[in-house]
């Protein structure tokens, strides 16, 4: 296992990148501890892949360096750094059985038979796959073929880090859930350092310690899920975690505060800077219906089991409130307020306001 390091990293697909937006990758400063279990989020394109493929040796950045525990591996291939990734398809051999294939790293390193046997038997009951260890992998359903390719990564009990590309998106999804569950439990057990990259936000959160937020190159933040879903640094991070995701509502800055369509709107502490474009962001879980406060029409409905959610026009403007109980009918007036302990105001994207003293 290592700490991993990566230090003023950037990537270009271009030979002569002229500037930013010829980068895959922007500037990338961050570390992961030994042992952790960390999530790469974001929407397809947005550099998750290109990253975790500068971290596995399979691409050399154009910029930057990657730290194993301090120790410079740039220019080290794939195989001296010491690493196993699981990628989006199973990588398995079909004509081998289930113990074959779990046994095949190993054994390609020249581990001892009795060594092999016993990690392959662990790691099978792990996954659920000691029952069919006998069986020819061409035989299996695709969730067990993953769990297999999930095995010949857990097997070696010397990796550095074992890297996940997107590995459950051939899986059903009824079946995601319990292998979403599986991997945070051997994580649990083993408590090897673990990358796992996925646009998927149900994934990241239920998998990760710590979640890396990337948009465009970028990361906007790193955070545990709930410090993303709380307090989100950046409104993309508001947008994308969350479902439904956080409201992005234009507003005038004022020496008095916020303004939303002429109602004035308390924020959750004072405003440290503004800029060109300013917004407050509050989640529908914050958002009530009220006797009084910002007028609207209800454009919507949405019964999602639990609770209901409600979008209300206010002017050209959905605001999203998730509420309890009966929920008003289409067209019906109401008025909004926001938990003012939940409401911030962003500047040209980013946070800008600081939490009240308790």
């Amino acid at each position: 296992m290592a700490e991993i390091g990566l230090k003023n990293l950037r990537h270009s697909y271009l030979p002569s990148p002229a500037g930013p937006d010829d980068f895959a990758l922007k500037e990338i400063n961050l570390s992961w501890d030994d042992g952790g279990a960390y999530a790469l989020l974001g929407p397809s394109g947005c550099g998750k892949t290109t990253l975790l493929n500068i971290i596995s040796g399979l691409l050399t950045p154009s910029e930057g360096h990657i730290l194993f525990d301090g120790q410079d591996v740039t220019a080290l291939p794939p195989d001296k750094r010491n690493i196993a990734q699981v990628f989006q398809f199973p990588v398995i051999y079909d004509t081998m059985t289930v113990y074959d294939n779990l046994a095949f790293p190993l054994r390609n390193r020249g581990v001892a038979a009795d060594r092999v046997d016993a990690r392959v038997s662990e790691i099978a009951a792990m996954l659920e796959l000691d029952d069919s260890l006998t069986t020819r992998a061409a035989n299996l359903t695709p969730d067990a073929k993953q769990k297999i390719s999930m095995g010949r990564g857990l097997v070696r009990d010397d990796v550095n880090v074992i890297m996940f590309d997107e590995p459950l998106t051939v899986i059903d999804p009824e079946l995601k859930w319990k292998l979403r569950s599986k991997l945070k439990e051997l994580h649990q057990k083993i408590a090897v350092t673990m990358i796992y990259v996925t646009h998927d936000q149900t994934e990241a959160l239920t998998f990760a310690d710590q979640v890396v937020v990337m948009q465009d190159g970028e990361i906007v933040q790193i955070g545990s899920p709930v410090e993303l879903f709380e307090r989100p640094q950046h409104t993309f991070v508001g947008h994308f975690i969350g479902s439904p995701g956080m409201n992005i509502l234009p507003c005038e800055v004022t020496g008095d505060g916020a303004w939303f369509h002429g109602c004035h709107v308390p924020l959750e502490g004072p405003v440290k800077g503004t800029g060109q474009r300013t917004e407050i962001g509050v989640r529908p879980e914050f958002v009530r219906l009220a006797d009084g406060g910002i007028p609207g029409l209800v454009r919507k409905a949405a019964d999602i089991g639990r609770h209901t959610v409600v979008e209300v026009m206010v002017g050209d403007t959905p605001v999203g409130a998730i509420v309890d109980g009966p929920a008003p009918e289409r067209g019906a007036e109401v008025h909004l307020t926001f938990d003012p302990h939940q409401t911030r105001l962003y500047t040209d994207g980013w946070i800008a306001t600081e939490r009240a003293a308790p």
